[in-house]
């Protein structure tokens, strides 16, 4: 029978019969492969950065100490680091002009001094022979007035030779008081000017915290405020009190110097590093939403998180608003709440509706 069936149509029916065939074996596709993912679970917190800043400890008293003098510096025995005495010698200029000024000082007022000596005697004798009538009442006023002006000569010269002593003194640098030297200005042989500052001293006392603050926080920090203070070198937190903020901002950082008082029981190292907080209540700042940075992604100029549905282990994208970021992390203003369960890696592997299951949980 299929003799008479024509070489084309049989052609045809073996090929329909294959595609058939070939129709009915076809496999399914298989499902999309279960991934183990991270996730972490939002809560909002306060921001560090905008509550914490960079400080240094300081003595509340610090003196840049100079001569009163102009002159070579020919001897300076202090150092830096160096602990002083109250009266020890910091450093010296050349004395010989001051000495040989005071000592012409000296003899100026040796003379003035025998010139008021026979004035006076001179005034005294022309006294009793006025007295006597041997000379006129014009001649007596001409004694008078020349004791006046040896008088007043002595006394210039007593002042002089008082000031060019005291000039001669100043060619000794001594310290104010017990302390640290904590800058060397001038090195020996160097000519100084009167004024010009060659050892900065911090003297023995009371410690401060020094720290800028931007304008938006200045409102914040008041006289009497506490801060908390914790020391780089060993990690102890202590308390600070406010006492100055500065009225001005600084022309260049734009930011303003506060001084915050550490207690006496914290004895940090003059110029060590400290990290100063303001406390919750200070500074203002509302909980914020943080993410690592991990767990974004971006996607046609917008940004995006998965968030896991736990009721289906399945992932859907949530736009969200990023406004900052907070050391490794990212501060989040919209688009999640506190309890949604977050992907923080393989992000850019997922699509929507991918089954997911916790890394590390207990099966």
């Amino acid at each position: 029978m299929l003799t008479s069936i024509p070489l084309s149509s049989r052609l045809l029916f073996v090929l329909m019969g294959l595609s058939f065939l070939s129709g009915c074996s076809k496999t399914q596709p298989e499902p999309d492969p279960v991934r183990a993912v991270k996730v972490v679970t939002i809560g909002a917190s306060a921001s560090s950065f905008e509550r914490e800043f960079s400080g240094e400890v300081r003595a509340r008293v610090e003196s840049a100490l100079s001569f009163r003098v102009a002159g070579k510096l020919v001897n300076r025995p202090a150092e830096l680091g160096q602990r002083v005495k109250a009266g020890q010698l910091l450093a010296q200029i050349d004395p010989q002009d001051y000495r040989v000024t005071a000592d012409a000082a000296a003899a100026q007022l040796i003379a003035a001094q025998s010139n008021r000596d026979v004035a006076a005697a001179d005034l005294k004798r022309y006294q009793g022979l006025f007295e006597q009538g041997f000379i006129s009442a014009a001649e007596l006023e001409r004694r008078q007035a020349n004791d006046k002006a040896a008088q007043a000569q002595w006394r210039q010269a007593q002042a002089q030779n008082t000031v060019q002593g005291n000039q001669s003194n100043y060619t000794q640098l001594q310290a104010d008081g017990a302390g640290v030297i904590t800058s060397i200005d001038a090195s020996a042989g160097q000519v100084v000017a009167a004024g010009q500052p060659v050892v900065r001293l911090a003297l023995d006392g009371p410690r401060d915290v020094v720290f800028a603050v931007a304008e938006d926080k200045l409102a914040t920090l008041k006289a009497g405020s506490v801060v908390d203070v914790r020391l780089w070198q060993d990690g102890k937190t202590f308390e600070a009190k406010v006492r100055d903020v500065s009225a001005s901002a600084d022309s260049v950082t734009r930011t303003f110097v506060v001084k915050a008082a550490l207690p006496q029981e914290a004895a940090p190292v003059l110029g060590s590093t400290v990290t100063v907080r303001l406390r919750a209540s200070m500074s203002g700042d509302q909980p914020r939403i943080k993410l690592p940075t991990s767990a974004l992604r971006t996607e046609g100029g917008a940004t995006s998180v998965w968030v896991l549905d736990t009721a289906s282990m399945t992932v859907k994208a949530q736009a969200i608003e990023v406004t900052t970021a907070d050391g490794n992390e990212a501060v989040v203003n919209s688009g999640l709440q506190n309890g949604d369960q977050v992907v923080v890696s393989g992000v850019h592997v997922l699509t929507p509706g991918q089954k997911v299951s916790i890394f590390g949980a207990a099966k």
